[in-house]
């Protein structure tokens, strides 16, 4: 019996195929797909989950010191001549930051070796664009809803026949 399915194509085809479908399941929490297709992208999703769960709490609060931009009214950068030079002002402002643990950043580059960059749009302009952070979402949202379940975290619900090729088709979801 194989490893995995083949779905038809070249492997780095398939690779990219996965990555995107496993990146838009994370990030919308639910997409319809064949079945054949479903079935892998659980694979992969689960196994990330799992490291997710394992991985939560596994970081340490760090108290840092960062200098900030001064800005006027208009939310631009306060200048000030400084011999002859324009120079911004910075504050000094204390943040609290997480600072992962050695298992956990390894289990974020895991991650990030499969999600693709999201981008979340509103209004269909460039500058209101944001990029979404799967990988915090994966260890602050996911991870927290599924810390006392030992796997079974998606589902695949079959919907029918495709229209066009009678390929069947499936829902995987989030539980």
């Amino acid at each position: 019996m194989a490893k995995y399915r083949k779905l038809g194509k070249t492997s780095s085809q398939r690779k990219a195929l996965l990555r995107n479908q496993v990146t838009m399941l994370v990030a919308n929490g639910k997409i319809t797909t064949t079945e054949a297709r479903a079935k892998e992208i659980q694979k992969i999703v689960e196994g990330l989950v799992a490291i997710a769960v394992k991985e939560r709490d596994n970081f340490e609060t760090v108290t840092v010191t960062a200098k900030v931009p001064q800005k006027d009214k208009d939310g631009r950068r306060v200048k000030e001549v400084v011999d002859g030079k324009k120079v911004t002002v910075y504050d000094e402002v204390e943040k609290e930051i997480k600072k992962d643990l050695p298992s956990r950043l390894h289990a974020r580059r895991q991650m990030l070796k499969v999600f693709y960059d999201v981008v979340e749009n509103p209004d269909n302009k460039k500058k209101t664009a944001k990029q979404v952070d799967l990988v915090a979402k994966m260890f602050d949202e996911i991870a927290p809803k599924y810390a006392d379940r030992n796997g079974g975290y998606t589902r695949i619900i079959k919907i029918g026949p495709r229209k066009g090729d009678a390929a069947m088709m499936a829902v995987i979801e989030f539980v």
